[in-house]
């Protein structure tokens, strides 16, 4: 059964299928559907969860150990299988099909992937998941899809505008729901809930502007001091508020910091930075970055933002200014006195 992303949570409310699978190139849409479906399984009862990312070298027979082993602590379990790229193979074609096959009781299987090409539509394996349960394929927005779904998306934030703001937050984010949720997150921060107005969104929404909050993590990232200070000034000046470069900054550090975690479990880079959605643009300035930090540099920039927000809120002394001045330049890896506490 084939379900359009929109039709699964209406899905899911009449009752679960025994496999998901859900594949394509928008990452958030893929989080948030297999998020939904968690959800929905928790709620039935499927309390314990097998997580398999599957990378070169994934042994397969996991799949059907795990299908047959049950926790002592629940009756029924996930299985959640994430394919580092768009198609299992030989060996997990086989593996696919024949667990479809004989479908296990109790068990609800969860696949992701990247886009699928045409000829997998054909395959047996995915015929296979098709036929065992509801597959989803996620495509990028576009034109009055794209409008509906900020206008929801801003809903959820007590967030709303007219048609003139949801077509400019349209053009600035080019139908990137990843972005697109970070900016509504960013105009929340700034303006609170409420009725946003053309200017507001103008004003806060990242666009080519020369000096935007991207431009500086990318600086950032790159150890580009010059850069860095030159961005930063022109931030400043026009009047962007400093919630939203520390938003950018600790949402950076954190995710630096969720990749070296993953990594220490035994995660492949590729597979760390996917689940990140960490994508071929940035991989090599996110790669100098996590060289040359170690986790206490991480952890002093969680600390210093924590002081920055402090300032910026009014709750302590200091120019916050200064302090995001000093907390671009730490982690830029340039060496600078600050005082944290």
């Amino acid at each position: 059964m084939q379900l359009k992303p929109g039709q699964l949570n209406t899905a899911l409310q009449k009752g679960l299928a025994a496999v998901y699978f859900i594949s394509g190139d928008e990452p958030l849409q893929i989080g948030e559907a297999a998020d939904a479906i968690r959800v929905a399984a928790r709620q039935a009862g499927f309390t314990s969860r097998e997580l398999f990312t599957v990378d070169t070298g994934f042994a397969w027979n996991q799949l059907s150990l795990a299908a047959d082993s049950m926790s002592i602590f629940a009756d029924k379990q996930i299985i959640e299988l994430r394919l580092s790229s768009s198609t299992p193979g030989m060996e997990g074609a086989k593996a696919l099909t024949a667990y479809c096959a004989h479908l296990p009781e109790s068990t609800l299987l969860l696949m992701t992937s990247g886009k699928l090409g045409k000829e997998s539509l054909k395959t047996k394996w995915f015929q296979a998941l098709d036929n065992a349960g509801a597959v989803i394929q996620v495509w990028p927005l576009e034109g009055q899809d794209l409008l509906r779904w900020l206008q929801q998306r801003l809903s959820q934030r007590g967030l709303q505008t007219g048609q003139p703001g949801l077509r400019l937050l349209a053009s600035r984010v080019e139908g990137n729901l990843l972005a697109a949720a970070q900016e509504i997150e960013k105009l929340y921060v700034l303006y609170g809930d409420g009725t946003l107005t053309v200017q507001q969104i103008e004003t806060a929404v990242a666009d080519s502007s020369r000096y935007d909050v991207f431009k500086l993590m990318d600086s950032i990232l790159a150890g580009k001091t010059n850069r860095i200070l030159k961005i930063l000034s022109g931030l400043h000046a026009e009047g962007i508020a400093p919630p939203v470069v520390l938003w950018a900054i600790m949402r950076e550090a954190r995710t630096l910091i969720k990749i070296r975690w993953a990594m220490t479990q035994g995660h492949s880079q590729d597979t760390a930075y996917r689940n990140n959605q960490i994508w071929d643009k940035r991989r090599q300035l996110v790669g100098e970055a996590l060289q040359r930090l170690s986790d206490k540099d991480l952890n002093q920039l969680l600390v210093l933002s924590a002081k920055a927000d402090r300032q910026s809120k009014g709750q302590q002394a200091g120019d916050v200014w200064e302090t995001l001045r000093t907390l671009c330049l730490m982690f830029a890896s340039v060496p600078v006195m600050a005082t944290i506490g």
